[in-house]
This record gives C-alpha cells, sequence and structure tokens, in this order.
C-alpha cells in the first residue's frame, strides 16, 4: 500500500493522518501544544514543542497502526498562518512563535495602516492587521538584538518541515499560500516587495525564498527519521498554510463554492478565480488556494477561542461536558436570543482591524440567564460571517453559492449550524471526513512525488457529505432584521475605544 502524511500545525495542537492514494485514512495521532497568554496582549508558543509534536504524532501513527516505514511515500506539513517565528543561522528558533492570537504590535498595525494601507491590501491582497509584517517590525523595535540574531523569519510549517528535514536556514522558505499574511509581498506575482520592506524596515535578506506548496523542499534527516519511525530520504514537501489545506481537503475547489473552517478560528472563504483586493471594506483577504491559479476569499475572527473562553467564565471550566452543558442551555433559547446581542471582539477586531476594540453583551434584562450569553455569542460568530460573505459577493458578483461546507471541531454542533444556515440563508454541509487540513497537506505531498497527478479531481472524488444542516425560513427573516442592530452596535464598539482613549489623554493631561 503507497500511503502519504499529513501534518497540521495548529494553534491548540499537532494532529498527523496517514492516508492511501485515494485518502482513505489509515492512523491518526494528536498532540496538544497549548498557548501561553501572558496578559491580555502576549500569546506565544514554543517553536520546538510543534516539531517535537510533530515527531511524536507520526511515530504513534506509525507504530500504533503497524506502517510499514517503506509504504510512505511523502510528509506535507501544513499550519497556522498569520504569526511568525524568527530563526538564527542554526536554523533554531530566536524566538518564540509570535502567535495570531498575539496583539502586542497592534500600534505598529496602525502605523501601517496609516503609511501605507491601500499600497498594502493592493499588493499583499489583505489589509494591515495583525500579522508577520507588524510583528516583525514590533521585534526590530522592541528587541532588536533578538532581531539582528535573526537570519529569516519564517512560518510554523515551513519551520517544522526543515527541521524534519535538517533544511539550512538559508534554504529557509514560505509558501505562496501565506503570502497575504505577510504584509511584505506582491502576492499576484509571488515575489517581495521592496517598497514595503523598507517601509516595515525589513532587510529582504531576513525573508525566506517564496515556493511552490508542491515543492520538494528536502528528505527527512536520519535523526527525524528515528525519532519517527520512517525510513531517511522520505521526501518533504513544502507545504501549506492551514486554511489553504483545509479547503483543498474539504473538496473547495471551484468558484462560488463556500467553506467554513469552524475551528480555534472561525473562518468563511469563498473560491474565487481571481485576485481581487477589498480596497473598499478591508474585511477581506485575497489568499492563494493550493490549485494553480485559485483564489480564496476570506475573513476570520477566533471564535473557537470565543467559546473556549465562554466555558471558562460561564462553567468555571473548559471541557466537552461544560460545552454540552452550554450548547443545550442555548438549544432552548429562540433565534435572536430574545433581543440579547453579543460583540465578539474580545480581543478585538480582526478585519476590518481595529485591535483596541472590546467584546460584551447588550439588551440584557432580569429575564434572561446563561442560555441566552450563550446563544448571543454563537449567533455574533454568524452574523460577522455574513458581513464576510456579503463583502466577498460585492467583489465577485458572479458568483452563486448555494452551500456551505463546514469543517473543524465546531462542524458537530448541529445548533451552530442551523444558526449560521438561517442567517445566511444557505445550507451547510457537514462532510464525512474528521481532519480536512490534514488530508490537505497530504494531497500536496502526493501532487510533490508525482503519486497523484490531479489535485482538483482527487479533492473532488474524496470528499462525501454526511449530513446537511439546513436553514430555517422564519429565523432567516428575524435575523435579517436582527443583523441591523448587531451591526450599529458593534461599529459603535469598535469607535469607542478611539474615543476612550482620547477622553483618557485629556484628563491625564496628555
Amino acid at each position: 500500500m503507497e500511503l502519504l502524511v499529513g501534518v497540521d500545525v495548529g494553534s491548540q495542537s499537532t494532529k498527523t493522518a496517514i492516508y492511501d492514494i485515494d485518502g482513505r485514512t489509515v492512523a491518526e495521532a494528536v498532540v496538544d501544544t497549548p498557548l501561553k497568554w501572558s496578559g491580555s496582549q502576549s500569546v506565544e508558543q514554543d517553536p520546538e514543542g510543534f516539531y517535537s509534536a510533530t515527531l511524536r504524532t507520526i511515530r504513534e501513527c506509525v507504530s500504533g497502526a503497524g506502517i510499514a516505514p517503506d509504504s510512505v511515500l511523502a510528509i506535507g506539513i501544513a499550519g497556522q498562518m498569520a504569526g511568525v517565528l524568527g530563526i538564527g543561522a542554526d536554523g533554531l528558533p530566536t524566538t518564540e512563535y509570535d502567535s495570531w492570537l498575539d496583539a502586542r504590535c497592534k500600534q505598529e498595525v496602525e502605523f501601517l495602516e496609516r503609511n501605507a494601507g491601500d499600497l498594502i491590501i493592493e499588493r499583499t491582497g489583505c489589509a494591515a492587521m495583525i500579522d508577520h509584517a507588524p510583528k516583525i517590525r514590533w521585534w526590530a523595535r522592541q528587541h532588536p538584538d533578538v532581531f539582528s540574531r535573526t537570519v529569516k523569519f519564517v512560518v510554523p510549517s515551513a519551520y517544522v518541515a526543515a527541521r524534519l528535514s535538517a533544511l539550512p536556514a538559508e534554504e529557509a522558505y514560505v509558501d505562496r499560500t501565506h503570502l497575504h499574511f505577510t504584509g511584505l509581498a506582491d502576492a499576484a506575482k509571488c515575489a517581495w516587495s521592496e517598497e514595503l520592506a523598507a517601509l516595515v524596515g525589513v532587510p529582504l535578506d531576513k525573508l525566506p525564498r517564496i515556493v511552490d506548496p508542491t515543492e520538494l523542499i528536502g528528505t527527512l534527516s536520519p535523526e527525524a527519521a528515528s525519532e519517527t519511525g520512517l525510513l531517511p530520504g522520505t521526501p518533504v514537501a513544502a507545504g501549506l498554510g492551514d486554511t489553504a489545506a483545509g479547503a483543498l481537503g474539504a473538496g473547495i475547489v471551484e468558484p462560488g463554492q463556500v467553506l467554513d473552517t469552524a475551528g480555534t478560528a472561525s473562518v468563511l472563504a469563498v473560491c474565487t478565480d481571481g485576485f481581487r483586493p477589498d480596497t473598499r471594506t478591508r474585511t477581506l483577504i485575497a489568499m492563494q488556494g493550493a490549485l494553480p491559479g485559485q483564489w480564496i476569499s476570506l475573513s476570520y475572527l477566533a471564535g473557537g477561542t470565543l467559546v473556549t473562553w465562554l466555558q471558562g467564565l460561564l462553567v468555571g471550566h473548559a471541557d466537552d461536558a461544560a460545552l454540552q452543558l452550554l450548547l443545550d442551555e442555548a438549544e432552548r433559547v429562540s433565534p435572536g436570543a430574545d433581543g440579547v446581542l453579543f460583540c465578539p471582539y474580545v480581543g478585538g477586531r480582526i478585519l476590518p482591524a481595529a485591535p483596541a476594540a472590546r467584546g460584551g453583551w447588550s439588551g440584557l434584562n432580569f429575564h434572561h440567564g446563561r442560555g441566552h450569553l450563550v446563544r448571543a455569542a454563537l449567533e455574533s460568530v454568524a452574523f460577522e460571517y455574513d458581513r464576510y460573505l456579503s463583502a466577498a459577493l460585492d467583489l465577485f458578483p458572479e458568483l452563486k453559492p448555494c452551500e456551505v461546507r463546514v469543517i473543524g471541531g465546531g462542524a458537530s454542533s448541529q445548533l451552530w449550524n442551523r444558526i449560521k444556515a438561517s442567517v445566511l440563508g444557505l445550507p451547510f454541509l457537514r462532510l464525512d471526513r474528521k481532519n480536512f487540513t490534514c488530508w490537505g497537506a497530504a494531497i500536496v505531498a502526493g501532487k510533490a512525488t508525482g503519486a497523484i497527478t490531479d489535485m482538483r479531481g482527487t479533492a473532488l472524488r474524496s470528499t462525501s457529505v454526511e449530513h446537511v444542516d439546513g436553514s430555517d425560513d422564519e429565523a432567516h427573516s428575524l435575523y435579517r432584521a436582527h443583523l441591523v442592530r448587531y451591526r450599529r452596535w458593534t461599529n459603535a464598539a469598535v469607535e469607542t475605544p478611539d474615543r476612550t482613549d482620547q477622553i483618557d489623554r485629556e484628563v491625564i493631561g496628555l
């Protein structure tokens, strides 16, 4: 049997799965990679934790399923996308992984928006936000000694692939599906922008080379082979970002298809065939997909993080039992949460960028309970999705979405799927597979070695629908009216922090 390994270096865990060429799962394993919070702004992870978790999950898959090492054709790595880490001349980390949840660089975001907001979105396809450019600028300004020791800035998937193959630091890379998040690239040309690099203050030689996801960047080193149970010399593909990998694994390969990635980040993505930056609303990101010529318009918020936070806040701990308790209570509340609204910008709004924005509930009275709070929070994610989809259809009016494919941990919640379906007026399709990101990474690995010749066809053939959560017409009408209140209130929530800061400065005489 010929097998492919797919790895997903996620925000809270690293997952590995091994598949046959047709996408049937042979083995799976997962290891937690916890976030390290320090106050309300700093969120980091240990890059070596990503690597050790990858070694461990591959080893568990190989040993647990009794896989013959010579049956594995290649390894593909996917990973979280908007954060960045530095490596030194030895290829080892000079920084912690600066997570996409880390908001220490919010002043840098504001600087870039003021000084090059239009240029950044026109070149990269993504408005200035908490991603690579402001994070790198923050390291340069706040920790110049670390910045000077850093040879390259890389993303988690590329770091892990480089460690697996003992890739020299000078051969560090980033694949093209990450370019929108760099804030430093001409995404349509797959090249670094000298103008943006100069503005951010990043020497071009600190940026890695740009490659296609299907490029073979090396082979498994003897040390990594010993740790994983695979053969030295097993090919390692460049890999890709987790959103691009999830879209491929879910069969999102044709213009007009819509994907909901209900993970730590809640991502709504629409498949398109062209690069059209959202210069008007600054809400959407234009991301290159795994397929040649494929573009994906998307936006996201910290939806999964929000649900975990709710469990700790309202139950006192976060686990399956706490989650089910809250979902059961939210299920008993009618659509619209009896007038309660929730603003989901607890850690700031990601897009359009408003790092100082904050969240909270509105419309509460003494008759409301915990279920209302939870239902309003779930509905807020759906309302954000409506904003994203409306912006995408403004940019691509020729698209006619007819369904949404939902993946990620949140896909298992029928309640949440029904809420989203009713807000958008589109059915939500749960697919008959547990892990789409790993499968997307494995497809890329198969293409890199020639074992898979048609990624589009493979993705479509390997995807089937398990269940459909439909839209409720009555709830849809109610939500259309509710959206007007939601948008008015959340717009005020974004504007209020700036006014508060101004008042504080006036009071203390600044």
